[in-house]
């Protein structure tokens, strides 16, 4: 059975239902943010600006961890809209801690869903199986015909999939549903900013 529940940060909603991707191959710490072509900023619902925060975010993130905590961690860094998901594992419950601690002090940083799990570094083969599962994730939703794939954030560790983004509920639901279906994945976990149905509306692209 899934459980799902909505948590509330400063007036935006989160919902977090409990059933993602990255591959670090052999890097201990891994942007979350992808180099961004012209054709996927224009149907991104952020803001060239805020995309380009969020790549900052990451990327400051990543060094700071560096700096604090070295190769002993295996941390993932996600930021979608000011967000932040971590993800990964840690040797213990304070660096655990100390991580979010770091990630919550970077500039522009709203939010910090700290997602790190307390066990040894994932191996080569599940991180591989991880970036599988998020690809076949979006090809879904690329193939669905009642979703803009861009506008969700895919994340997958250790079989869980998380879900970000700017969305309406129709297309968390959709999207929930479509990663649920997908061969390999054990939860969900939705991060999602939900947006009334006349907000997506403002956000279509403009047709030629």
């Amino acid at each position: 059975m899934i459980k799902t529940t909505a948590i509330k940060f400063c007036a935006t909603v989160v919902c977090v239902a409990s059933l993602g991707g990255l591959l670090s191959a052999c890097v201990p710490l891994m942007v979350g943010g992808a180099a961004v072509s012209g054709a996927l900023v224009a149907t991104d619902r952020r803001t060239s600006g805020t995309q380009l925060e969020d790549e900052g975010i990451e990327l400051r993130s990543i060094g700071r961890i560096n700096e604090n905590l070295g190769s002993r961690v295996h941390v993932n860094v996600t930021s979608y809209n000011r967000q932040v998901l971590l993800t990964g594992e840690v040797p213990s419950a304070q660096d655990k801690q100390l991580v979010e601690q770091i990630v919550s002090r970077v500039d522009n940083v709203r939010l910090v869903a700290n997602e790190l799990a307390v066990l040894g570094s994932s191996s080569l083969t599940q991180r591989s199986s991880d970036a599988l599962i998020t690809g076949k994730v979006k090809a879904a939703m690329i193939d669905s015909n009642d979703l803009f794939a861009n506008a969700f954030k895919v994340v997958t560790e250790r079989g869980t999939v998380y879900l970000m983004g700017r969305v309406s509920q129709r297309e968390a639901d959709r999207a929930t549903d479509i990663a649920r279906s997908t061969g390999g994945v054990q939860k969900v976990v939705r991060l999602l900013e939900i947006i009334t149905e006349a907000e997506r509306q403002r956000t279509l692209p403009s047709k030629s």
